[in-house]
């Protein structure tokens, strides 16, 4: 039997991932890219003449009981560029991209990168390894 603290401490961390969740999905449109207002005239400096685009976000996939929140990420790269993507989780494991051999470990309320050059081409799985769970499908075209 759960006593009152116990109970207690179960409601804060649920409030606390939820407000987490928020954040992370408030600036994405419904196809999972990041919101972009328009202002009638104004042009950033870093978009006028002459000045270099800024980097697109980094992707980032949220972990939640286990399994990714809302389904399997679809990332799209050119062979050539570098691929960058996030995971967010509440729980520890290997997170593991198949095809090219490339592991992070993530912890619980943790965070993991992945920042490597998009040399193979295909469609390769990311997974939680130990529990055997896709969270990202990539794909890197010619």
């Amino acid at each position: 039997m759960q006593t009152k603290t116990a109970k207690a401490v179960a409601g804060v961390t649920v409030v606390v991932l939820a407000v987490a969740l928020f954040l992370v999905f408030k600036g994405r449109s419904d196809d999972g890219n990041a919101k972009t207002s328009t202002t009638s005239g104004f042009v950033p400096r870093q978009a006028r003449a002459g000045a270099k685009p800024a980097k697109p976000p980094v992707p980032t996939i949220v972990i939640a009981h286990g399994k990714p929140v809302g389904g399997i990420e679809e990332l799209a790269y050119t062979k050539g560029e570098t691929i960058r993507f996030r995971i967010a989780s509440d729980v520890a494991d290997e997170v593991h991209v198949h095809g090219y051999g490339i592991s992070r470990e993530v912890t619980p309320e943790g965070w993991a990168d992945f920042d490597f050059p998009a040399e193979l081409e295909g469609i390769f799985e990311v997974e939680l390894e130990q529990r055997a769970v896709q969270i990202a499908e990539l794909a890197v075209e010619p």
